[in-house]
């Protein structure tokens, strides 16, 4: 990580055509190379957040500035859903976004295969998405994030319709992979240990209309183990963001 600033949202609003404040001065930074992470209540405007940096839709009033502004292909977006073209093969989903950028597969095979190898899927190439597990899904839907070489990735809940043990075990994985790429990550979850396990910061948002309202700086060192998971730091840390939720609320 380094002070440079990847993201930045200032005093960012955001009402609906119905009416609805889904933002209200919103304000956060966001520097290269962070692993932020998002919670808050049910429809306090973290997906919202996520769509109006990767310009999805526009801000109502306020400002956001990103450092891939030129470079929109920097930017990637992992969403709830692995979204699979269920008739095709592992590779050729991974490929998708390079196909759409004009690139085959053959000129673009060593990039879609190291994306693949990154995730753990190598071997199953050749896969369709109804022979794969959920877990196995979604990293063919991280993989295909990683193929455009991104230097932004959004992570919206990802991971949230999972069992737990294939959750923990893609929750290191991410990190893995974000401290070999340099990511700069904003995740968005309602599961507190996840957020704190993943993260450097926790922003915490407040009930409609969402703004922050605590920012949680987790100092524990990577890479993180489950003996991080199971201590007193990280018990504490869920402790103090859980309490700022009831506030939220």
């Amino acid at each position: 990580m380094n002070n440079q600033r990847a993201i930045s949202c200032d005093s960012v609003n955001k009402i609906y055509a119905n009416g609805t404040v889904a933002l209200q001065d919103m304000n956060l930074t966001i520097n290269q190379g962070e692993f932020v992470t998002i919670v808050g209540p049910s429809g306090c405007g973290k997906s919202t957040v996520l769509r109006l940096i990767a310009k999805l839709s526009d801000v109502t009033s306020g400002k956001i500035e990103s450092n891939i502004n030129q470079h929109k292909n920097e930017l990637a977006f992992v969403f709830q859903e692995p979204a699979l073209m269920p008739w095709s093969h592992v590779i050729d989903n991974v490929h998708l976004p390079l196909k759409l950028a004009g690139k085959s597969l053959k000129e673009s095979r060593i990039i879609v295969q190291e994306a693949i190898n990154l995730v753990g899927l190598d071997g199953f190439e050749r896969s369709y998405p109804r022979q794969l597990s959920g877990g196995m899904k979604m990293r063919v839907s991280i993989a295909r994030a990683l193929v455009t070489q991104p230097i932004i990735v959004l992570m919206d809940e990802p991971f949230g319709a999972l069992d737990e043990m294939t959750r923990s075990k893609l929750n290191s994985d991410l990190l893995e992979v974000w401290q070999k790429r340099n990511w700069t990550v904003v995740f968005v979850t309602h599961n507190i240990y996840e957020a704190v396990y993943l993260s450097q910061r926790v922003i915490v948002m407040a009930a409609r209309p969402g703004r922050v309202i605590a920012d949680v700086k987790i100092d524990a060192t990577y890479p993180r183990s489950e003996d991080f998971r199971m201590s007193q730091l990280c018990n504490d840390y869920c402790r103090e963001i859980s309490n700022y939720l009831e506030v939220a609320v």
